[in-house]
């Protein structure tokens, strides 16, 4: 059911959204690592759950589990429930036993849809967890609006290394340090495309 469900979802995001995935090479064949992609939209996380080969567990907002359609979509995907604004332990337990299993799994260090324009911090978490489990983040950035047929663009970065961050992470400090880096990343990757239209644009002036 898993399978068919993705594969309608897939083709229904080709013909809306027409996305277009760069670094493919980027993401790892097997072995657990962290998604991090910034949050644009409600169907991000869908869109690459649907486009990508492996299986991608994913962390949402607790308040999509109100619906009782969702729920079932989010059993069948591996979607699991977080609480916002807290410190969840149980979503951490999960997490680090779907890393520990050499699973994917997705996580917004935004923690809100465009939380970088809004202004909002974003949250430590996926740090510490890749520190904690000793697994790397693969950065994603995502550039679209998502609205019917525009383009969307996901693009997927090298993974970058935590496996000997397991005492520095415990500094709140260096904590926070590493998130900025690695949100720095994030939107390098996110505005990459404008980037290169910018630069093609002057060379044809």
């Amino acid at each position: 059911m898993r399978i068919i469900i993705k594969f309608i979802f897939k083709i229904f995001a080709i013909i809306i959204y027409r996305p277009k995935i760069v670094g493919k090479e980027n993401l790892p064949k097997e072995g657990g690592a962290l998604l991090c992609p910034n949050h644009v939209s409600n169907l991000d996380a869908a869109v690459i759950v649907a486009m990508f080969q492996r299986k991608v567990n994913v962390l949402a907002k607790e308040e999509l589990f109100k619906n009782k359609f969702l729920c079932w979509i989010a059993d069948l995907f591996g979607i699991y429930p977080v609480k916002r604004g807290a410190a969840d332990m149980q979503a951490i337990k999960i997490s680090l036993k779907i890393l520990k299993h050499d699973g994917l799994l997705l996580i917004f260090p935004e923690g809100t849809r465009n939380g970088m324009a809004k202004g909002v911090k974003p949250k430590n978490g996926a740090v510490l967890i890749a520190g904690t489990a000793q697994k790397p983040i693969i950065p994603i950035g995502i550039q679209g609006s998502f609205k019917p047929f525009t383009r969307v663009i996901v693009n997927i970065g090298k993974p970058i290394d935590y496996t000997n961050l397991k005492e520095e992470i415990k500094d709140k400090e260096q904590a926070t340090k590493l998130t900025a880096e690695l949100m720095k990343t994030i939107v390098d990757l996110r505005d990459e495309d404008t980037r290169k239209k910018k630069k093609l644009k002057k060379v044809n002036k």
